[in-house]
């Protein structure tokens, strides 16, 4: 497929817009493992740590915590910013011989 073609596909269009909230997901989720890592609940001594559930703060926020507010924030992108897209040329009429 040429690259005129693919500007002209409105699904690449969806496909690049998709792309980019993943990629902001995937920085949020750094960010935020690692504010909690490294930030000031991770860099103190070990004698300072308070405990939730057994595990130390920092490492229920960046990683209980995280793993929970990444999960329903990727569950609200998939409902609200993505498109069920045709995979199939047909869909555009442009059928390749068999």
């Amino acid at each position: 497929m040429d690259i005129n073609k693919q500007r002209k596909d409105p699904r690449f269009k969806i496909a690049v817009k998709e792309a980019w909230i993943g990629i902001g997901l995937v920085l949020f989720n750094f960010a935020w493992w690692f504010g909690f890592a490294y930030g000031p609940l991770g860099s103190g001594s070990v004698e300072s740590y308070h405990f939730i559930f057994g595990l130390p703060a920092w490492f229920f926020y960046s990683c209980v915590a995280g793993f929970i507010v990444m999960s329903v924030l990727v569950v609200l992108a998939v409902k609200l910013f993505f498109k069920e897209v045709s995979f199939d040329d047909e869909a555009e009429g442009e059928a390749e011989p068999k």
